[in-house]
């Protein structure tokens, strides 16, 4: 792993996804809304986490420079969360992406992070935009996604995917 930056906010430190994380990704990755809202990544242990770390994540980092962020509150060091800047096949340009435990959620840290990372984005690593995407029943992260300053640009569907998602853009 190399230098790669950590970024904190009043209340989180966002630091790179590492092996070290596989356990929170396990959990994270398995929580029903992360099912229902992101997919299915098939993992179904710690040891799958760790595999899709080192070939998911890890390759993206290595390759640009940022990837998943796990985000981890101040004042317990506990991991609530992940968010990150993904170069994410059907999509032109980055998607920037939130996803929090249940018991962490409502509570304003996606905001935090992702603004945060939409900030870095653009003023570090030279982003000049950002897209994300979300189903059409996730109305949080589509308010989320206005809030941040992004808007409504039309619907995509991914490559290997039936499902038509909502697709949000800003320009720095």
């Amino acid at each position: 792993m190399g230098p790669y930056k950590t970024f904190e906010t009043e209340r989180l430190i966002i630091k790179p996804t590492s092996q070290e994380d596989a356990a929170f990704i396990y959990e994270l990755f398995n929580t029903p809304k992360w099912l229902k809202n992101i997919g299915d990544r098939n993992i179904g242990s710690p040891e799958m986490a760790k595999e899709y770390i080192l070939t998911k994540m890890q390759p993206q980092l290595e390759r640009l420079g940022f990837s998943n962020y796990t985000l981890i509150r101040k004042t317990d060091t506990v991991k609530i969360g992940c968010c990150g800047l993904y170069d994410r096949d059907g999509l032109e340009g980055i998607d920037i992406g939130f996803a929090f435990l249940p018991e962490y959620e409502g509570q304003g840290f996606a905001f935090e992070a992702a603004d945060k990372l939409k900030n870095v984005a653009f003023k570090e690593f030279g982003l000049h935009a950002l897209s994300a995407i979300t189903s059409k029943h996730n109305v949080a992260s589509q308010r989320l996604l206005e809030k941040l300053g992004l808007a409504l640009a039309g619907t995509t569907i991914l490559p290997n995917s039936k499902e038509e998602l909502l697709l949000f853009t800003i320009e720095k």
